[in-house]
């Protein structure tokens, strides 16, 4: 039974100008019909919103954007947006059809795909989204349900849905990541947002699809994918299909380093690394068949690598024919004198020319020779084209360039994925064209990046953060100790030690002398000037806390310092005062008549100490007397005597 049917869309006409004929596919935000434009007379594809979302502002926004952002990417790779509107609660958008498949059908039917199909898939998308990227955009869903390989063989992106300017945040309002988990770059998990980089990421991820069959990074949750893409770096392609060339590998490495800066710019670099990867593989390493592919059974098919078809050879026959079937005639003027001189010499055909029609032959000849070799050597022959060095030593590399007539710079950096002396790349990339007497940089792996933890002990700490930064390492924590050995200010250990080598940018902990200790003053009692006077001389620095405090000191005078006198301090530490507020006043309870105990708590919750007297004789247990009477005022901390009824006391 054909689902479409049941489909109440199928049959209508959207603004009096589109009859929908099929449904094509269902997808979270829209369903996509297939469609005639009945004033154009022209089949189209027709992306419907669901009307659950038409409702939201927000969804019809992006929806909106997808056309105003692709209509602005003329590409050949890029599904074309025609139109966009909306009729009743069905609001939409008039898209270029494509007849065929997705590459998820494909590797549905396939498993996993030769490098050389694999490569002339993901070329023509990253030639899409390099346009949107130079666009200023962002697809930030890319997956294999939105590749489209047409029945022709051509290969476009589409849904471009998710789309947004590079510089703008990329988070849905909700709080949600939008994307396909299996494809989010790890910046798009953790903080929300993503720039042409994380295209680049996914582009990778596809390509890993590609040649192993399988998804990197799997789990019984989204969470778990989540937590992969975060924590784990995308494995290699040739760990599950050893087929895969190492240069292959590298090039799903570097394009989904975690790293966001370890990736490749945009999809313009990692289409150039890509044709350069392609030039260096040879034809085995392109057809390797992976354990994963499933044999294809469709009919005819002679070379089992191709996915994207390619024209017929009895095609290009014709084409032969009709560019070399066509009749050649000399001018007007040379027919009619050869028909002049072959009546004249009784000769069927033409006679012989005058010299001087040879002349004007031969002088033609020469010129449209000479423009050629003009135009030739302007458009073609006054420059080189790069040859590939990717992967080669340094001496493979200047051999290999110096033999094309070029020079070389080298220059030197690190890298994660290309191992130490071989090229990492170079500029003008491979294929690209530069002037006979031109130079070419070629980039030279000097392995993953180190620095080594300079020995600073014993130094100033101003020098030695300098030395520290200076490796590329940066200061971390700085702390101090005491030690008689070492002078004051200068560094006692680090943390790596010293000569330790690690990444650059990794912190290094500094431990500081503090020189011998020594003892701090008491000056608790003494006055703010006097106790400032008695630190200072003592080599301290004096700080006066911005809190008083009531105490037993006078008004005015120090109530507290730290460090006190029973802790360590060095010279040039800084001792904080506190100044008292004088002795807190508090009122006293009335507690006479009341039991002790309950009297005794009551006096001490008033911050008051409390001495119990007791007669001799046939002691009580209710209050007869206080020392200070109820509603007075007594110092607070100081001691209230109470006694009970009885005899003597």
């Amino acid at each position: 039974m054909d689902t479409t049917l049941q489909d109440p869309l199928v049959g209508q006409e959207l603004d009096g100008r589109y009859r929908v004929e099929a449904r094509i596919a269902v997808g979270g935000m829209a369903t996509v019909y297939r469609a005639v434009d009945t004033r154009l007379d022209r089949v189209l594809a027709l992306k419907v919103m669901h009307q659950s979302l038409a409702s939201d502002a927000a969804f019809v926004e992006r929806f909106i954007r997808e056309a105003k952002s692709v209509a602005r990417l003329a590409h050949a790779n890029v599904v074309a947006v025609y139109d966009q509107g909306a009729d009743g609660g069905h609001v939409y958008l008039a898209m270029e059809y494509v007849s065929g498949c997705t590459l998820r059908d494909v590797l549905r039917a396939r498993g996993a795909l030769h490098p050389r199909a694999a490569l002339d898939i993901l070329e023509p998308v990253l030639a899409a989204l390099g346009a949107a990227h130079r666009a200023g955009f962002v697809h930030r869903d890319m997956k294999p349900e939105n590749v489209l390989i047409g029945d022709d063989g051509r290969v476009k992106v589409a849904d471009f849905g998710l789309v947004r300017a590079v510089d703008t945040n990329t988070s849905a309002s909700t709080g949600s990541v939008l994307g396909t988990v299996s494809y989010l770059a790890p910046e798009q998990i953790e903080h929300g947002t993503a720039d042409t980089r994380a295209d680049v990421y996914a582009c990778g991820v596809v390509l890993y699809e590609m040649l192993t069959g399988a998804k990197p990074h799997g789990g019984s949750t989204p969470a778990q994918v989540l937590y992969q893409h975060l924590n784990e770096d995308v494995p290699a392609p040739s760990a599950l299909a050893p087929g895969v060339a190492p240069e292959l590998d590298a090039l799903v490495a570097s394009a989904t380093a975690r790293a966001v800066e370890a990736r490749p710019a945009d999809a313009v670099a990692l289409l150039s690394t890509t044709r350069a990867v392609r030039a260096v593989l040879t034809d085995d390493q392109l057809d390797a068949v992976p354990p994963q592919a499933k044999e294809d059974h469709s009919a005819g098919s002679e070379n089992r690598t191709a996915v994207i078809p390619r024209p017929s050879a009895a095609a290009d026959d014709q084409d032969q024919l009709n560019h070399t079937s066509r009749l050649e005639l000399p001018p007007e003027p040379l027919r009619q004198e050869g028909h002049r001189r072959g009546g004249r010499g009784g000769r069927g055909g033409r006679g012989p020319l005058p010299r001087r029609g040879i002349v004007t032959i031969a002088a033609a000849v020469l010129l449209a020779i000479a423009l050629g070799i003009g135009v030739w050597y302007i458009s073609v022959g006054q420059f080189t084209e790069v040859p590939p060095v990717l992967r080669k030593t340094q001496a493979e590399a200047e051999k290999k360039l110096h033999g094309a007539g070029l020079d070389v710079k080298v220059v030197n950096e690190f890298s994660d994925v290309i191992p130490k002396g071989k090229v990492i790349g170079s500029k003008p990339g491979p294929g690209e064209r530069v002037r006979d007497t031109g130079t070419v940089t070629i980039r030279v792996s000097q392995g993953r990046p180190r620095a080594e933890v300079p020995n600073v002990v014993g130094m100033p700490l101003a020098e030695a953060k300098r030395k520290i930064a200076d490796q590329g390492l940066t200061v971390g924590k700085v702390t101090g100790r005491f030690s008689s050995e070492t002078a004051q200010g200068s560094v006692l250990s680090t943390s790596p030690a010293p000569d330790s080598v690690r990444r650059p940018e990794t912190p290094v902990s500094i431990v500081v002398s503090k020189g011998q200790p020594v003892g701090v003053p008491d000056v608790v009692g003494d006055s703010v000037d006097e106790a400032r006077s008695t630190l200072e001389d003592e080599g301290f620095k004096v700080k006066i806390a911005d809190e008083q405090v009531f105490s037993e000191e006078d008004k005015g005078s120090v109530a507290e310092q730290s460090p006190s006198t029973d802790d360590e301090a060095a010279k040039g530490d800084t001792v904080t005062l506190t100044v008292s507020k004088g002795v807190q006043m508090v009122e006293v309870p009335d507690v006479t008549g009341k039991n002790v105990d309950d009297a005794k708590a009551e006096l001490e919750d008033a911050g008051f100490k409390v001495n119990v007297e007791k007669a001799l004789l046939f002691p009580g247990d209710q209050v007869q007397d206080q020392s200070v009477k109820g509603g007075d005022e007594a110092p607070k901390g100081s001691t209230i005597t109470i006694r009970t009824k009885g005899g003597v006391f």
